[in-house]
């Protein structure tokens, strides 16, 4: 009886194995294709359920390792001695890592980067393991066989990787300063720099004489008969170039406001 249950096991999982060498050869087949992800769903469902950790909705990455999924099928040689939920694990674990990498966090980092932060995380938590206490960065640079710059530069990336808020309290107390407010001040060259806009745009009508007469009246603050010397005017065509300037510019603001 136990006997004719192990056959009966065995001839089950064979006709399993050749139904599926068969919908492989079938591929192409859209309800065929349709099949082989529903009878892989729950392995992509599984990976992607091991990267909830966060507060990304689990639909969505459900649905990152489900595409996923359809790009292993559709890449998938079944000619070759490898299954193929050893073939579809990486790359789906690839689109899941990207999604984070790409959509989920803040600050977008380079897929080198990136990977390099996950060699350093491992190789600090292997290392705290046989040293009982925390790596150093040299230590760490050791055991991945690279410059220690590059394992600062992975610890710096991961740790500014989700920026603080400016306007979140700074302290644990409830009348602690955002970081906004101790940052922050007021700067007073605004100001000027906002005048001297509003002067360019009035004074952008007026011809070069014009111009030159006023930079040295108003900003090189020269008398009228000082400009008219320099310039081979007289005084009185200076004095009417001042008003007749000025006016201009007073008519162009209140165009600007108006």
């Amino acid at each position: 009886m136990e006997t004719a249950r192990r056959s009966n096991s065995r001839d089950g999982s064979l006709l399993g194995l050749t139904e599926e060498r068969q919908l492989w050869k079938r591929r192409d087949d859209d309800d065929v294709r349709e099949e082989l992800a529903r009878r892989y769903m729950d392995f992509a469902r599984g990976l992607a359920l091991s990267f909830r950790t966060g507060p990304e909705p689990t639909d969505d990455l459900i649905q990152v390792a489900s595409l996923a999924l359809v790009k292993a099928i559709d890449r998938f040689d079944p000619s070759r001695a490898i299954p193929f939920q050893a073939f579809a694990s990486p790359t789906i674990n690839g689109e899941l890592k990207r999604h984070f990498r790409d959509r989920v966090a803040p600050v977008r980092i380079p897929r080198s980067l990136y990977e390099r932060m996950a060699e350093v995380d491992s190789a600090t938590s292997d290392l705290g393991a046989e040293l009982k206490r925390s790596p150093t960065v040299s230590e760490i640079a050791d055991e991945l066989d690279t410059a220690e710059y590059e394992v600062l530069e992975a610890i710096e990336a991961k740790q500014t990787r989700y920026p603080v808020s400016l306007e979140g309290p700074a302290g644990s107390e409830p009348d602690d300063t955002t970081p906004s407010e101790r940052i922050g001040e007021e700067d007073e060259s605004f100001g000027e720099i906002e005048d001297n806009l509003t002067l360019q745009t009035a004074a952008s009508d007026l011809s070069g004489t014009e111009r030159q007469v006023l930079r040295l009246r108003f900003r090189e603050d020269l008398t009228q008969s000082e400009i008219a010397e320099q310039i081979g005017y007289s005084q009185m065509h200076v004095s009417r170039i001042i008003r007749r300037s000025i006016r201009r510019m007073r008519e162009s603001l209140d165009r600007q406001v108006a």
